[in-house]
């Protein structure tokens, strides 16, 4: 399977993503910011960093360049997409996802390994878990903080889109302790903290990140 990374001015995560890419068995294909082209991959990540310097509103420039309008087009045609932090970020301010990821509750950049409870097991980034696992994976984000208007917590709770919530004290102020959510079909999942690097226990706190790159994998040979 062909997973596209993207690399925007600032992304600082590209290279981990491309790794936990590979160590699931994919082939990890760099992607350029500028260029309109998916160069034919099956899935691809926008990976975490502060792309295009966070200025304006993070995410708000990304989501406007040439290889996003790409990434729009294939996710409403069904390929799976997966944002990480500031991936989650531009995911959300182009639409593909709902909501807005804000400073911080405490206006203090969080960098700490966080768990996770896995809320929704049936997107194309999360078949290896089990529903209710407990994982610990990096969190490090100025701007984490989901928010979202009544109406669509309401209908992500009720259509079981909420993809991970934060276990134990909330880091960030996201509203319903939500760590991650998903679109309606279930392809494009979005979360603040960091999978790509928890995916070796020699290197990370766990390799309990590597069941979302798996997840993608199995995707590919079930269909």
């Amino acid at each position: 399977m062909r997973v596209g990374v993207i690399t925007f001015p600032g992304t600082l995560d590209d290279v981990d993503a491309a790794r936990a890419v590979t160590y699931a068995g994919g082939e990890a294909v760099s992607l350029w910011h500028a260029d309109a082209d998916l160069k034919g991959v099956d899935a691809v990540i926008v990976p975490g960093g502060f792309s295009y310097g966070d200025y304006l509103r993070c995410g708000a420039i990304a989501r406007f360049a040439p290889v996003m309008q790409e990434v729009v087009t294939a996710a409403k045609g069904g390929m799976p997409v997966l944002g990480i932090c500031n991936g989650f970020q531009i995911l959300c301010e182009a639409h593909l996802l709902p909501g807005a990821l804000t400073r911080n509750d405490k206006l203090h950049f969080v960098c700490r390994d966080q768990w996770l409870k896995v809320e929704n097991t049936s997107t194309a980034w999360t078949t290896r878990y089990d529903d209710g696992a407990e994982i610990l994976v990096p969190l490090k984000s100025g701007e984490g903080g989901y928010q979202a208007d009544q109406a669509t917590l309401d209908e992500l709770e009720g259509e079981g889109r909420v993809v991970f919530r934060y276990v134990g004290d909330n880091p960030n102020g996201s509203r319903n302790n939500i760590a991650g959510i998903t679109s309606a079909n279930g392809r494009v999942v979005g979360l603040m903290p960091h999978p790509e690097h928890a995916i070796d226990a020699l290197t990370g706190p766990t390799d309990d990140g590597l069941g979302m790159f798996f997840s993608l994998i199995d995707s590919a040979v079930k269909a």
